[in-house]
């Protein structure tokens, strides 16, 4: 089993309130939960990534992080407090250039001894594109051809230069002239070969079109949890079922041979969340009230604002759901991934709070937040190693609800008891990345 750890971030994966909540932008957050995922021997640690404040309306969403590092830089200091574990980073493809993006993760490579990866999003919409040269200038089609076009190039200019020999320095790198449709670009490139030869590719997302992407091109795939849809129960990602999960596991692996791979040269490691408790019920009771304290009142009002299209700062979130119907063409909160089809949202929530006599709030958290596994430590154990023995997964990316401190309770009760089952390393076995994934080294082109 593989596991790594994700920052939290805003929206109700985090529980601002707690009183062991701490900075999201001070280092020694991201210090703390880092060397408590090496603790934990996981594979690596994840940070996200936001290019622009969210709107909606003009209003800037009050929830969101302002002011947190960008992730390369604070992966490069945490190289320097870990040694392990691997720094993933978040960058987008859409508003960066392949060569100085190659650079600076073949120098964070360089800097944690063969740690890096890249954890590869796109962008298609011209509100982040303000923050740029270009604007908004992709339609959605063609950020999958960018993003693939963007990870090839980067990979020829960490090609051009040799893996050092046993006795002597690295070979002089060659030229590289790379002519495409998105690229245009010819020079040679700084850095020496790294550690790994090319960092991690992670790739985020689980549409047809981002599949096909990481069949072709990723060492990991991210299917990410995010708020919404339909609430998963207990001992299940946010698909919903093990079913469900093992048939996205088997369509994504069946990709591969395509391109030449073998199944375990992708990891498919959906994002899940955890509750512990010394009982089932205690653990469903604390889930619960998890729950009702990552939805605040404000924020659910934001989730409705999303669905209906209108304001409604001033409506009483301990009252019932508009009486209006939504206005389809108001588009989601700027930034941030809508819900899907307002009207179709509308009525089954409409049709939740009728049935349970929830108001506005009550329906938000009810529909909105679920953890993925809940139970006692060895209950939980038992469901995260169900998943990777059914073919579901092949590990886990958690999704901790406090920052710094929430993976300590995992890494402290439940990853001895996955040590014992037999599905999890007792000791780092190697000392970069790939190694600790199970990942070939990659063969240098040209």
């Amino acid at each position: 089993m593989h596991l790594a750890a994700h920052f939290p971030g805003a929206d109700n994966t985090t529980v601002w309130t707690d009183p062991a909540a701490g900075s999201q932008i001070d280092f020694s957050s991201f210090e703390h939960l880092a060397r408590t995922a090496e603790r934990g021997l996981f594979d690596y640690f994840f940070l996200a990534e936001g290019l622009r404040l969210r709107e909606h309306k003009g209003r800037i969403h009050d929830l969101d992080v302002v002011g947190r590092p960008e992730p390369i830089t604070v992966l490069n200091a945490l190289a320097a407090v870990t040694d392990r574990l691997g720094l993933a980073a978040t960058v987008d493809a859409t508003f960066n250039e392949p060569y100085e993006l190659a650079r600076r993760l073949a120098s964070l490579d360089h800097l944690s001894g063969g740690r890096a990866a890249w954890n590869v999003v796109t962008t298609s919409d011209a509100f982040t594109g303000e923050n740029f040269r270009r604007g908004g200038f992709l339609d959605r089609a063609d950020r999958c051809t960018r993003a693939a076009e963007f990870v090839a190039t980067a990979r020829e200019l960490w090609d051009t230069w040799a893996p050092a020999g046993p006795d002597g320095p690295p070979v002089a790198p060659r030229p590289f002239a790379h002519h495409g449709q998105h690229f245009d670009i010819a020079g040679e490139f700084g850095v020496e070969r790294s550690p790994q030869g090319h960092p991690v590719v992670i790739q985020a997302g689980d549409t047809p079109e981002g599949r096909e992407f990481a069949a072709s091109t990723a060492d990991v795939v991210f299917t990410g949890w995010r708020p919404g849809g339909h609430p998963p129960g207990e001992h299940s990602t946010r698909h919903g079922t093990l079913e469900a999960d093992r048939a996205l596991y088997a369509d994504v692996k069946s990709r591969l041979a395509t391109y030449g791979r073998a199944p375990d040269e992708l990891k498919i490691m959906p994002g899940v969340t955890v509750v512990l408790g010394d009982t089932a019920a205690e653990a469903q009771e604390r889930a619960a009230e998890i729950r009702r304290l990552q939805v605040s009142p404000q924020n659910a009002l934001l989730a409705v604002e999303q669905v209906w299209g209108v304001d409604l700062s001033g409506h009483d979130p301990d009252g019932p759901l508009p009486a209006i119907d939504p206005d389809p063409h108001a588009g989601p909160v700027q930034g941030r991934a809508g819900f899907g089809d307002p009207l179709a949202v509308a009525e089954q929530w409409r049709a939740l709070s009728r049935a349970k006599g929830l108001s506005l709030h009550q329906t938000v958290i009810e529909t909105t937040a679920r953890q993925s596994f809940i139970g006692t430590p060895d209950a939980v154990a038992a469901g995260l190693a169900e998943f990777v023995a059914a073919d579901a997964a092949d590990g886990f990316v958690l999704v901790p609800h406090l920052t710094p401190g929430g993976l300590d309770e995992f890494v402290e009760r439940v990853v001895p008891l996955l040590q014992e089952r037999g599905v999890f390393r007792t000791e780092y076995a190697g000392t970069t990345l790939r190694s600790h994934l199970g990942l070939p080294e990659p063969v240098r082109k040209g």
